[in-house]
């Protein structure tokens, strides 16, 4: 679960701007501000079920914009590849190995 919860926060910081304001705050109140579908119901006067369904929706929204735009997994494509870079260069790997993790960073798309 929480590996599921840091990830849609993940997804929703890339995307939050594609999201209508209804969206973005039913989000917000139940990923960052941890409120239960009960609470935000009661908060915006419509039905836990109706809450529901909107994050579901939201959720399976926020997936398929990753799986078509892959911001989040070239984002941590980049910072892995920096790390490796950052490890072989303070373990004095060749010129030519750390030019070709360069060349792996400069072309992801």
């Amino acid at each position: 679960m929480l590996e599921k919860t840091t990830r849609l926060n993940f997804l929703y910081d890339y995307y939050v701007s594609l999201l209508t304001t209804k969206q973005k705050k039913y989000m917000s109140l139940y990923y960052h501000e941890d409120y239960s579908l009960g609470e935000i119901a009661e908060q915006t006067k419509v039905s836990r079920q109706a809450v529901y369904d909107n994050i579901k929706r939201t959720e399976n929204l926020l997936e398929h914009y990753e799986e078509n735009l892959k911001l989040y997994e070239k984002n941590t494509q980049r910072k892995s590849l920096i790390i490796e870079i950052k490890k072989q260069i303070e373990e004095g790997f060749s010129k030519e190995n750390i030019i070709n993790k360069l060349d792996t960073l400069a072309n992801i798309d």
